[in-house]
């Protein structure tokens, strides 16, 4: 059994590639620019103990390369996965696509002895 510890939220976008994969990256480093996980310090925790779960939301799932997000992260035992989300928007005056990603990244942990989270 594991308990979420933390949640962050994040916005990334591609503005002329039609990248879906560049758009969730920068919709995760987005998230992890907002966290700080001082805990981790404060009880002696290894970082190895967490369980990332990430979900990258876009108009093209199938388009993002989920494994080359998961070995971006930097803690963790991670996993990527991307849903139907996320908004295309297109220039009407030029064609342009710009892709829109959002994230959400959870983070997980075991319980633990000498404190524990409130159920």
């Amino acid at each position: 059994m594991t308990q979420r510890v933390i949640i962050e939220m994040g916005m990334g976008n591609d503005l002329h590639g039609q990248d879906y994969t560049k758009a969730a990256r920068r919709a995760i480093e987005d998230a992890l620019r907002h966290s700080s996980l001082p805990l981790f310090g404060a009880i002696g925790l290894s970082h190895d103990e967490m369980d990332v779960r990430v979900t990258v939301a876009v108009q093209s799932p199938d388009a993002v390369d989920c494994a080359a997000l998961t070995s971006g992260l930097p803690r963790g035992k991670a996993t990527v996965k991307a849903v139907h989300g996320g908004l295309n928007t297109t220039n009407p005056t030029t064609g342009d696509v710009t892709v829109i990603a959002t994230a959400a990244v959870e983070a997980f942990l075991p319980p633990q002895k000498g404190w524990r989270l409130k159920d």
